[in-house]
């Protein structure tokens, strides 16, 4: 388990654009468990749309890009520095079921499937109660950037 404060240790992220609010299970190497809280003042909905608030898909693709990221981290120990970044490589199959609103929450369900010189495959889903909102398989890199 992770609260918000471990969190932000561990992602170079920050308002509006961190998308993780707790790890309620992780099992290193395998699998992931976190929760996104969708509030009604996130930025977003300001546009998207004014006469019926729905969630980005590339939020929730994000969402779970965040999640598996600390994962991977946790799964080889690694932390982050301001000349180490995880980026998108590649979305695969990614398939929207239903539309996420204001008072859902999220549950990002993410599985590491394969991690080779610096790649990592994985197949997440994103659940809103039993119904699945969201689902893909992410390709992430792990990179040092130059100062």
């Amino acid at each position: 388990m992770m609260d918000i404060h471990q969190i932000l240790k561990r992602l170079p992220h920050r308002y509006p654009l961190l998308l993780v609010d707790r790890v309620v299970e992780i099992e290193k190497g395998k699998r992931i468990q976190a929760i996104k809280n969708v509030s009604i003042n996130e930025p977003y909905f300001v546009g998207h749309f004014p006469h019926r608030p729905v969630m980005p898909g590339v939020l929730m693709l994000e969402a779970m890009a965040q999640a598996a990221t600390l994962l991977a981290l946790d799964s080889n120990g690694t932390v982050l520095d301001e000349n180490t970044v995880v980026y998108f490589a590649g979305i695969d199959n990614a398939r929207f079921k239903r539309p996420v609103e204001p008072g859902d929450q999220l549950l990002l369900d993410v599985t590491l499937d394969r991690a080779k010189a610096g790649i990592y495959k994985f197949s997440g889903k994103v659940m809103v109660g039993e119904e699945l909102a969201c689902e893909a398989q992410l390709i992430c890199t792990m990179r040092r950037i130059d100062a």
